[in-house]
């Protein structure tokens, strides 16, 4: 796969017909950015060997840490040295200081420049302090540096929602050097969470023109997760224009995009398949196409005709299933079973075509929630119902969410808390509010804060979990060491993390475990949560008891199951959905003013409202029974 992606060049695509840049899409992330930095440490060898510099465009943001990560392994494993490499990095916001933690000087530094043996004036970052009046010599000179040293060999590149590429803009010229430019409104609110609120972030930056980087001899850009896969597919398969300045990369020779399976899933050859070639026919390919088709028409499935089929490329289906009307009823009563009122199986009752198993009769069940409010804006309703047909049910908050609870809100707490003491001895309370009057950066909460922003996130899930029925003894917080940073960048999730999970599970020795498999977390956590739960579960599936455990993933209130992934789908009526709400609002400190917004600005009950009955409408839509609203899982096998 190295070779392959390394030496295919290519201008236009051929493998379908949308697709005009060459991507290769992987099972996740971490396959493939070993990868890609195999292919930088080859370059840098080849370079070695010839004597001769390997000058490198480099990039920040999430999506290049694990192939710095890589990069750097090598190096401390003595299989990779970089005093031949020569770095020119895409952007950095301006104004900016270089020691500032939410600078890009700091970010490189901190995930690749301090552990290799880079030649410190071998790095070329945009100075984020140059002044108005030297700024565009600075960029003209900055340009002129690539150019003498004969062009970037190799150009790592990020994409944003907007299309950006660096930071150029929509609306970014083909012909673009080096310059300053006024960030797009979505790529401030992205990086809000780094910054503590959209209203710190810079609104202007440096970056490195499109012509700058079309020059570059080889381009690899670099894209994960669902919430770039519309870009994704505006890039690819769209027209070149300014207003995706990515699309530009149409034209370069030599570009490869390497995608996760989220990043690719808008791609037509991957939604779409039957309309790209002929496809192999699975089940969930078939009821992915029906689905797919009655949404398209806006008909009820078993409303759809021969002839809906045959003009959308679906030809080769029926014939293997007859006709429509013979499709149209399996795919229906595939829908229909997914539909159930008892998540915990339903006792005394065929099970057959249940998504659940009748028995045991009462479950033990363990809902993993991520933060200390996932298990109700996720599956609140389910939640409620599992208590309520008697199953013996636990939640297990993974972290102790306190780096999401504002200054505000802690200070509040600290003072309520102080005024109650009657000491008049420096207590930590009044050391709380002394570090917060002073506190003149982000994060990096002194541990007494941390621990009391963690105890109101606390406190708002006992709340939540009595109102809906739960024995405090039932609830159980993993505080999970990885978590613990009081930044938004986490550690790696390690042995103890996976420890502390195996416990719990091995404990109570559940036969339903409940997980978040929501990956649009826009700091991450839910997916490091998740991988935690997956290397636990593979770690002592051997035991007995582990046979007669199934795991369901809900999603959270970013994003939802794509209407094929949907295996169980627990409808909830109004009375339901309205205590579902009362549970979320138990979570004040998360309410009003919410330090992880994501791009969606409403409240977490309210887009979880919204998006419960959306589900609701979608199976009714499909021609499926009406509800009030509906909660989503899909099974996970180990």
């Amino acid at each position: 796969m190295i070779q392959q992606i390394k030496h295919k060049q290519v201008g236009k695509f051929e493998d379908t017909k949308f697709e005009k840049i060459h991507n290769e899409i992987f099972e996740d992330s971490y396959e493939a950015s070993k990868i890609v930095a195999a292919e930088i440490a080859d370059l840098i060898r080849e370079k070695q060997e010839k004597g001769e510099a390997c000058v490198l465009g480099l990039a920040t943001g999430s999506s290049p840490i694990k192939v710095y990560e890589e990069l750097v392994r090598l190096h401390k494993n003595g299989e990779l040295s970089f005093h031949n490499v020569i770095t020119f990095n895409l952007d950095e916001y301006y104004p900016m200081d270089a020691e500032n933690r939410q600078s890009y000087y700091y970010f490189m530094h901190q995930h690749l420049f301090d552990h290799i043996d880079i030649n410190p004036e071998n790095i070329h970052i945009p100075n984020g302090q140059v002044s108005q009046e030297e700024l565009n010599q600075y960029c003209i000179d900055y340009d002129m540096k690539i150019k003498q040293l004969g062009g970037l060999d190799f150009q790592l590149l990020g994409i944003g929602r907007t299309g950006h590429i660096g930071f150029n803009e929509p609306g970014s010229h083909i012909n673009s050097g080096t310059r300053i430019i006024t960030l797009d409104h979505i790529t401030r609110r992205d990086a809000a969470s780094d910054f503590n609120g959209i209203e710190y972030v810079p609104k202007k930056a440096i970056t490195m023109g499109v012509s700058t980087i079309m020059k570059s001899k080889r381009i690899i850009m670099l894209a994960w997760g669902h919430k770039k896969a519309s870009i994704i597919k505006e890039t690819v398969e769209g027209q070149v224009t300014s207003n995706i300045p990515a699309s530009f990369l149409q034209n370069h020779p030599n570009t490869t995009m390497i995608l996760d399976q989220e990043a690719a899933s808008e791609l037509s050859r991957i939604k779409t398949p039957w309309i790209v070639s002929q496809c192999v026919w699975t089940d969930n390919l078939k009821l992915k196409a029906v689905t797919w088709l009655s949404e398209e028409l806006k008909k009820p499935v078993l409303k759809l005709t021969d002839k809906d089929y045959n003009e959308h490329g679906m030809s080769g289906l029926l014939s293997i299933e007859g006709s429509a009307y013979n499709l149209n009823i399996k795919i229906f009563n595939k829908l229909q079973h997914t539909i159930t009122g008892w998540p915990g199986g339903k006792p005394n009752a065929d099970d057959t075509n249940r998504p659940e198993r009748r028995s045991p009769e009462k479950k033990r069940i363990i809902i993993f929630s991520p933060h200390p409010d996932d298990d109700v804006i996720s599956m609140g309703g389910t939640f409620s119902r599992l208590i309520e047909q008697g199953h013996d049910v636990h939640v297990a908050y993974q972290t102790s969410g306190n780096i999401a609870v504002t200054d505000e809100e802690a200070l509040k707490f600290a003072e309520v808390a102080d005024q109650l003491s009657l000491s008049s001895e420096e207590t930590n309370f009044k050391k709380i509010i002394r570090f917060l009057n002073s506190k003149t950066t982000a994060y990096g909460d002194s541990s007494e804060t941390r621990k009391v922003k963690g105890l109101i996130r606390r406190m708002e899930s006992y709340g939540a979990t009595r109102y809906l029925g739960l024995d405090d003894s039932k609830v159980h917080f993993l505080d999970l060491p990885f978590y613990e940073t009081g930044e938004v960048k986490k550690n790696p999730v390690g042995p103890a993390d996976i420890q502390l999970i195996s416990d719990l599970i091995t404990t109570i020795q559940p036969h339903q475990i409940y997980a978040a498999g929501d990956l649009a977390d826009p700091h991450g956590t839910h997916k490091l949560c998740l991988d935690a739960i997956f290397e636990s579960l593979a770690s002592i599936k051997h035991l007995d008891f582990m046979k007669d455990c199934w795991v369901w993933l809900y999603r959270g209130a970013w994003h939802e199951w794509d209407i094929a992934d949907i295996e169980m789908a627990v409808p909830l009526s109004p009375d339901e959905m309205n205590k579902k709400i009362n549970a979320i609002l138990f979570h004040q400190s998360q309410k009003d003013r919410v330090m992880f917004q994501g791009e969606d600005s409403r409240e977490f009950w309210v887009r979880a409202q919204e998006r419960n009955r959306n589900t609701a409408l979608l199976y009714d839509n499909l021609g499926l029974a009406e509800y009030e609203a509906i909660e989503a899982f899909k099974r996970y096998h180990f």
